[in-house]
């Protein structure tokens, strides 16, 4: 627990950093943090660090995660096709968290701007749910 925590506090600590300094970190070094909130004053999102690195268009730089997600997705499909020693609802736990991550951030940042869709999709769940 102590090496979880200071892993933590490193990460915090970077962040603090990067945004006192204005820099933008590198893609690769944001997604290994990854714990920023941009409303709350941080520093640049995934996708600004990948602009700033790459020199791409913002849309250049959505199109490659959404190609990162979809590869994700096959990759996840296909661990869940093969034999493992974990069981299945461990499994199933961790896909169905990972459905609504995906579902929450699949076209906008809809938990921080909480939307139509988003709204739609908890009222279905919970005012209106399907019976089983």
């Amino acid at each position: 627990m102590f090496c979880q925590m200071k892993i933590q506090i490193v990460a915090y600590f970077d962040e603090a950093q990067w945004f006192h300094e204005g820099n933008v970190p590198t893609i690769d070094k944001y997604m290994q943090v990854a714990r920023f909130e941009q409303e709350r004053g941080h520093v640049a999102s995934a996708i600004e660090c990948y602009v700033k690195q790459y020199s791409v268009s913002k849309q250049q730089a959505y199109d490659e995660f959404n190609k990162q997600i979809a590869n994700a997705w096959k990759d996840i499909n296909q661990g869940f096709l093969r034999p493992t020693s974990m069981p299945v609802p461990i499994l199933t736990g961790v896909l169905n968290l990972t459905r609504v991550v995906d579902i929450i951030y699949k076209e906008n940042d809809e938990y921080t701007h909480v939307g139509k869709v988003m709204k739609d999709n908890i009222a279905s769940l919970l005012i209106d749910p399907v019976p089983v």
